[in-house]
């Protein structure tokens, strides 16, 4: 094979990655502050995904413009699942957290299943088979936007943490709870803040993965287990760490697929999974304990 087919298949991994790594973004997000782990995350992006094909489907709307709803619509959800369910659970054991949201996860599969039923559901947009041309390099359109799109959500959450006083409260939480209590910050509503803001991204990314596959019922655990192999791999609470990984697996299946066979894609994954945890347990951008 040619240098430039090894080169298409890296920019399309990139493109994926990028998408990957926003719906990893959330799950680093609600850890690093609220100190829990969804285990319900790629269901949640799987409910995302499911509406986005019922939009396109019964309006004729294109996914990426239901990006924005249905950010805001996770959103909800995802404030009242953390102030009404997720919160009284905070002080309990960590397997009682656990039963908690995988219970949760469970639902929303088994609710997803009853809806829509097993057979895989996907959408039809215009440029779907259309690419940008640059010399020996073609760029898959609908990869191309959903990598941009997924771009510009990141930035907006990085901006809002960063820039904002809200955010900036949210950041002192995780650095310090007790600090956090004792200087007068709501922290219940700001712990529901950033879980609703790392189920935002999932419903975003749900809408831009919705163009790069089909959808199934059972989409949603394999979608956590990614989720969880870029935070682990990207570093436990890093943002940035999200997002590098996120590429780096991406660009890993990508190549596994060119150069093995596409069925060993995740057995490439979970060999970088296992190197990283070997050599860096904190992970590639994550901070050692």
């Amino acid at each position: 094979m040619t240098w430039d087919v090894y080169a298409n298949v890296i920019i399309g991994g990139i493109l994926t990655g990028l998408v990957y790594g926003l719906m990893a973004l959330g799950l680093s997000v609600i850890f690093g502050v609220v100190r829990v782990v969804n285990f319900a995350h790629g269901e949640m992006m799987m409910v995302a995904m499911y509406l986005a094909v019922l939009g396109c489907g019964t309006w004729g709307i294109d996914p990426l413009w239901l990006m924005v709803p249905l950010a805001a619509l996770l959103f909800v959800f995802g404030y009242a699942l953390q102030s009404l369910v997720v919160h009284p659970f905070m002080t309990r054991p960590d397997h009682a957290q656990f039963m908690l949201l995988v219970a949760v996860g469970m639902i929303l599969t088994n609710g997803a299943l009853i809806v829509f039923g097993p057979d895989a559901r996907g959408v039809q947009v215009d440029y779907a088979l259309d690419s940008l041309e640059w010399g020996p390099l073609l760029i898959d359109k609908v990869r191309l936007y959903a990598a941009l799109a997924a771009l510009a959500v990141a930035a907006a959450l990085f901006a809002f943490f960063r820039l904002s006083a809200t955010g900036k409260a949210i950041r002192a939480c995780a650095d310090n709870y007790r600090g956090a209590l004792v200087v007068g910050l709501d922290v219940r509503r700001l712990f529901a803040l950033t879980f609703g803001c790392g189920t935002a991204c999932v419903g975003a990314a749900g809408a831009m993965l919705v163009l790069l596959g089909d959808v199934t019922p059972s989409l949603g655990p394999a979608y956590t287990l990614l989720a969880f192999v870029i935070v682990i791999v990207g570093g436990l609470g890093s943002m940035a760490g999200a997002l590098v990984a996120g590429v780096l697996i991406g660009v890993s299946e990508a190549l596994a697929g060119l150069i093995l066979v596409p069925s060993m894609k995740s057995m490439v994954s979970f060999g970088l999974l296992i190197l990283v945890l070997m050599f860096r347990p904190q992970g590639l951008l994550g901070r050692s304990s």
